[in-house]
This record gives C-alpha cells, structure tokens and sequence, in this order.
C-alpha cells in the first residue's frame, strides 16, 4: 500500500504553524497534496487519525557522528573499533534517529570514510537519509587525529580535499580549532593558517562542495568569516577568559550569511561524569556560556541549524535532536524558530532544500507526527506519535 492519509489538528510546514485541521495525503513517498480543513481522503486511501496531532517535516540533525556508540570515550575508541563492527554501529545510530523522528542527518566526522562506504553500498528508504563529509580534514595531532583526517600544509590539505570528493563526500569539515575530547589540542587558537583554510575552501567550492568547521577558539570564528567558510560548528567563541559569543562577531555572521550549529542538547536523565566536566572547564565552555552563547547569535539573527553532535557519549546519545530543540527554546529562541532550525534550513544547508524539510506537494514523504502543538509547548518533539520515512510509517 503507497497511498496513505494523515489527518491531524494542525500543521508546522517547515515555517510556520497552521491550526484548524489538515489532511496530508501521501503517495509513492512523496506529499502529494495538503488540504486544510475538513477535507475528505480519496476513496480508497487508508487515514491515520490523529485529534491532537501536529504534522511537521521529519527532523534534520545537521550534526552526528554515526560511528560513535555514545558511550564514554566515543571517539577515542574510534581508532580501536574494528571496521567490521562499524556497519552495526552506524545502522543502530541511525535506527536510534528514526525513532526520535530525524529523518535526515548530517554525518561530520567517521572514521577514515566508514560512513561513506557503509552508504554507497545500498540505499536503505527504512533509515534516515545520510549527508556525509567521511572523516574531519584536521593537523597532525589535532583534534580528532585518529579519525584518519590528518593533513600537512597547503598541498596536503588540497589533496585531501580531492581524494574526499572522489569517495563521495557531501560537504567538507575542516577542524578549524583543537577541541574538548582530543588531549593536547588548543580550543582557544586555529589548527590551520589562512594560507591552508583557503586552500580546502577554494579546492571544495571547485569540487562543488561546501566546507563546514568546527571552531570553538574566537579566533578561529574570525578566521572562518575572514575565509569565507559555508557553516560553523559550535562556534563557542573560547578565549583565555572562557566562551562567549561578542555581539559585534553575532553581527557580522549574521550579515554573512553563513551556518552555525550550536550543538546544544544532552540527555537530562544522564549525569555528566566529573572528568567530563573539568575537560570541559579546562577548556573554557560552561554549559550556561553555551546557551548563552546561542541566544546572543539568535538574537543577532544568525542562520542557525539544528544539530545535536549525537555520538559523543552518554549524555549525547543518537537521537537526543528533540533536547537541542529544547534547550534552544530555553536560551530564548521562539520555538518556530527552534523547529525551523531543525526543518526546512537544517534541509537547506544540507543540500536537500527543494526535495525535504518541508510539507509541501512533490516533497519526499518524511515526516514526523507529534503529541500536542510543538510552537506552544517544545516539548512535545518528545511525545512522537507517528514517523514516516518515504512515505512508510517506522513508528
């Protein structure tokens, strides 16, 4: 059976709500049509009735790492994990996503192309749809080294660039700073020169792929304005004083244009060890500066994406994307804004923005049915009642 029907109370579109009831027919997994009201399903067209539902665009988590089992150490033990055992894991991160209702994710560092072989090996409609970069271009001993990304100088990071498009990559990501979970990296100074970040910046673009970074020093957000660089992770703005994010440096990303994921988001049910948060203080983030930090760029009007860093350990556990959503409305982002973040641009700034992100006829039949309205009450993303993933219910 392709031809299905959803009726529900009301409606987020990847923009904005709509109330007074919708009807959402379904068709070859695609929307083939939107009715408002009490509109009828066609003869024939089995309907999923949902009194109290919201319909909204299956979820984006524009920031995962499908590799890591999320739990402690995730990454480090990245480099011992045989690659026999990486399939299960990235099936399990994924089906883990699916049930939380993301639909789409965004994977910012495997290891050594995991992601991307484990992909172009078959298509798979039941799990979310992977946007991939393959392991995280960074400098010898830098964050996330063991990753396989390591790089030297500008005609190293070139070719890296080259051999990652040649597997298939997405997009680029580029270590930009040292970072929390690599001992003996700065997150208060950039890995790369401008010479070499505009190097990965200009071979990428000929490649036609954008180049996201991860950047957690102030001066390395600088510095990947100053390039010109397609999106942000983290964007903490760490200094020697610890993060926080300069209204003048909130302004100026916001006039450029550019993507920034904030990677708010942990599980609230998990205590964060001890030796976790002195890494973290060690390394000047606070999880108040963070969420101070995504207001101020939210208030300054920064294209901000949705993305959960999923992967990393136990409090970050593979379909944590409705806690970002909600920490996001904490810092003071209305939640249309939130849920926008996480639909329609988190499509956008993965490449999928005319096929995904939205509900809206001729788009892929991804979408996620919720308990309540998410604009008044955030916490409803909680609450899935119904996930469609090509058109076919996976919960």
């Amino acid at each position: 059976m392709t031809k299905r029907a959803i009726r529900v109370a009301r409606m987020f579109d990847g923009e904005r709500l709509m109330d007074g009831g919708v009807l959402v027919l379904l068709d070859g997994g695609r929307i083939v049509d939107v009715q408002r009201g009490r509109a009828e399903a066609p003869e024939g067209w089995p309907v999923r009735e949902e009194p109290n539902g919201t319909v909204l665009p299956g979820l984006v988590d524009a920031h995962v790492h499908l590799c890591a089992d999320a739990g402690p150490d995730a990454l480090g033990r990245l480099a011992e994990r045989p690659d026999t055992d990486l399939d299960a894991v990235v099936e399990a991160s994924l089906r883990a996503h699916l049930a939380a209702g993301v639909t789409t994710v965004r994977d910012l560092g495997d290891r050594r192309g995991a992601v991307l072989r484990w992909r172009a090996r078959e298509v798979r409609d039941d799990l979310p749809t992977v946007v991939a970069s393959g392991a995280p271009v960074t400098t010898v001993g830098g964050h996330c080294w063991s990753m396989g990304g390591e790089v030297s100088g500008v005609d190293g990071i070139r070719e890296a660039v080259r051999l990652k498009a040649a597997a298939g990559a997405d997009l680029v990501k580029v270590m930009a700073s040292g970072g929390v979970f690599t001992p003996g990296t700065d997150t208060t100074r950039p890995q790369f020169t401008d010479q070499e970040l505009t190097a990965a910046l200009t071979r990428a673009h000929d490649l036609g792929l954008p180049v996201t970074v991860h950047a957690h020093a102030l001066n390395a957000v600088e510095q990947a304005m100053r390039v010109g660089v397609d999106g942000i992770e983290h964007c903490t703005c760490v200094t020697a004083a610890g993060a926080h994010v300069p209204d003048e440096v909130a302004d100026r990303l916001a006039a450029s244009g550019v993507a920034v994921c904030a990677t708010l988001g942990t599980d609230p049910a998990v205590v964060t060890p001890p030796e976790v948060v002195a890494m973290a203080a060690r390394a000047g983030l606070s999880a108040a500066a963070l969420r101070d930090g995504a207001a101020t760029l939210h208030r300054a009007g920064v294209r901000l994406v949705a993305g959960s860093d999923a992967g990393l350990g136990p409090a970050k556990p593979h379909g944590i994307l409705p806690e970002t959503l909600v920490e996001y409305v904490a810092c003071g982002i209305p939640a249309a804004a939130a849920l926008t973040a996480a639909t329609s641009v988190g499509a956008e700034v993965c490449g999928l923005g005319r096929r995904q992100g939205r509900v809206r006829p001729g788009f892929e039949a991804d979408l996620l049915v919720v308990d309540g309205d998410p604009t008044s009450d955030i916490s409803a993303l909680r609450r899935p009642l119904a996930v469609y993933r090509a058109g076919n219910p996976v919960r």
